[in-house]
């Protein structure tokens, strides 16, 4: 019997507990960009964007949900997808999770790959994170932030764990664990290695 490939995996949680911790709540959003709340609850939306950014990353926990998990996910009262758009087209997001106890989650967040490296992710997270603290502003059922956090790991694009600490977000806990080798599957099957299928 062979033995399945792993890959070793570190996850390092991070946290801001203060507003202040942010340094720029204003971020300077270069030319052509803007960012904008998806308010609509759009299973079909969301879920573009999960697979357009996260198809090179592999993320795939979300890809088995159902329209009515997705659905749901998006009707709880306070989870938030802020979109950034680049001339119109859409670069990237950040969806915020309210949790118990006052935190928020920033359980995604990243861009496509023809929009990295060019100035749009780390102003996309600052505003994202502000959105985090204000949260309850919108969502006045919500408890007042007090704590916004995330999970980063090493599958993650090379520069993630910097540009979340430029941010201010401190490292918390770090873990490090075996995990099955998945191939990346690309925004779409065959949108990576020329496949056809």
């Amino acid at each position: 019997m062979s033995k399945s490939a792993t890959t070793s995996v570190t996850t390092w949680s991070m946290e801001q507990t203060s507003p202040d911790d942010l340094p720029d709540h204003d971020p300077d959003i270069p030319s052509g960009v803007r960012i904008e709340r998806a308010e609509v609850p759009s299973p079909e939306f969301s879920r573009f964007l999960y697979t357009a950014v996260g198809g090179d990353l592999s993320w795939t926990d979300r890809l088995p949900w159902t329209y009515e998990r997705w659905l749901a996910h998006l009707e709880r009262p306070g989870v938030e997808t802020w979109v950034a758009y680049e001339h119109g087209t859409p670069a990237g997001y950040i969806e915020l999770d309210p949790q118990p106890e006052g935190a928020v989650e920033i359980v995604y967040f990243g861009l496509m790959e023809r929009f990295r490296g060019r100035r749009i992710g780390g102003c996309l997270l600052s505003f994202g994170a502000a959105r985090a603290w204000d949260l309850a502003g919108r969502w006045p059922e919500r408890k007042p932030t007090e704590r916004v956090w995330l999970h980063t790991c090493s599958k993650d694009g090379p520069h993630a764990l910097a540009n979340y600490a430029r941010r201010g977000f401190r490292v918390f806990e770090v873990k490090t664990e075996e995990e099955p080798d998945v191939a990346a599957p690309g925004p779409w099957p065959g949108a990576r290695g020329g496949e056809t299928g």
